[in-house]
């Protein structure tokens, strides 16, 4: 893509399903040019998306204003659950947007055997929220 740090640059955007990368900084004042590369690109496939398409799904990554790294994503992958990822906090591992503690102990308590609602109440996390993370999590397993 013609980026040193890709993943830490300001043109990526996520359409809830795929991270994109934003070419249209690189055009040039050449109109055709400006037309190719105005698409987003899908990173994983490098497919190119039309940006009036998905224009109302996108989402910024967030970045720190002084040195220009991202600060926090929102995984995709949730119906209901925000599952946020950011380096500040528990290490960068996955953790609930509403509650702040990691995915990974929450669900490491349900697969040990213990009651969903328990767990939530424990954690303080919103049932609903348990539940789509469990889903998610079962769906990648089988």
């Amino acid at each position: 893509m013609g980026v040193t740090h890709a993943l830490a640059s300001q043109r990526l955007y996520t359409d809830g399903a795929e991270i994109l990368f934003d070419f249209a900084e690189h055009s040039s004042n050449d109109d055709q040019l400006s037309r190719v590369l105005s698409d987003l690109v899908v990173i994983r496939s490098g497919q190119r998306v039309f940006a009036e398409v998905v224009s109302e799904y996108l989402t910024r990554i967030s970045y720190d204003p002084k040195d220009k790294f991202a600060v926090m994503i929102r995984l995709p992958e949730y119906d209901r659950a925000q599952v946020l990822v950011d380096p500040l906090r528990s290490f960068g591992q996955p953790i609930f947007g509403t509650a702040g503690v990691r995915v990974s102990d929450v669900l490491d308590r349900f697969w040990a055997g213990e009651d969903l609602a328990e767990v939530a109440e424990d954690f303080g996390v919103p049932i609903a929220d348990m539940e789509d993370v469990v889903r998610v999590a079962s769906r990648r397993a089988a």
